[in-house]
């Protein structure tokens, strides 16, 4: 957490409430982000950040200190948007599982790795299939750049999974980006 933010949230605890506009102003485009990624909805996603910092305003004295701020609210953000995405229908993707095992790491880096206008656009499509939870994951690791033990504690889960959901998740878009050609 950064040194200054344990003193606003001591702030606004003691009533100075214009003070949480600092954490709107320092981590509302982020959360944003991920949930925009999320639920594939600018206006929907607007409304959810809004849930979001509502519930972090409301909870705010729960706040223990013991991760850093972006963390805690990164953890909110993503529930928000698992919880609302839940009530919705989505579509189960398939994939066969001889594709699984045909595809090795050099493939997926190398594939990855290609900034070529058609891999780029090859790579949106196949984000676009995956679903939330998975866009997410892509989100956090690679776009916020946060490290698998803060992805394992925004996401409740244990390092080892996040690492085997993450290794996933770059096979599947592999197999996703070579289904399109």
């Amino acid at each position: 957490m950064k040194p200054n933010e344990s003193h606003i949230i001591a702030r606004i605890l003691s009533g100075k409430d214009e003070e949480f506009s600092y954490f709107l102003d320092t981590y509302g485009q982020q959360v944003f982000a991920l949930i925009v990624r999320m639920v594939s909805s600018p206006e929907y996603a607007e409304e959810l950040t809004q849930d979001t910092f509502l519930k972090a305003y409301r909870n705010l004295g729960s706040f223990a200190g013991g991760s850093r701020f972006s963390t805690w609210i990164y953890r909110i953000a993503y529930n928000t948007a698992l919880s609302a995405l839940r009530k919705k229908k989505e579509e189960v993707l398939v994939i066969d599982d001889k594709q699984w095992e045909r595809v090795s790491e050099t493939e997926i880096d190398e594939a990855l790795d290609d900034d070529s206008e058609s891999r780029v656009a090859q790579l949106r499509t196949a984000l676009e299939k995956l679903p939330p939870e998975e866009r997410a994951i892509i989100a956090l690791f690679y776009e916020e750049e946060k490290s698998i033990d803060e992805i394992a504690h925004i996401l409740n889960q244990s390092v080892g999974n996040v690492k085997v959901k993450l290794h996933r998740i770059r096979k599947k878009l592999y197999i996703l980006m070579n289904q399109e050609e």
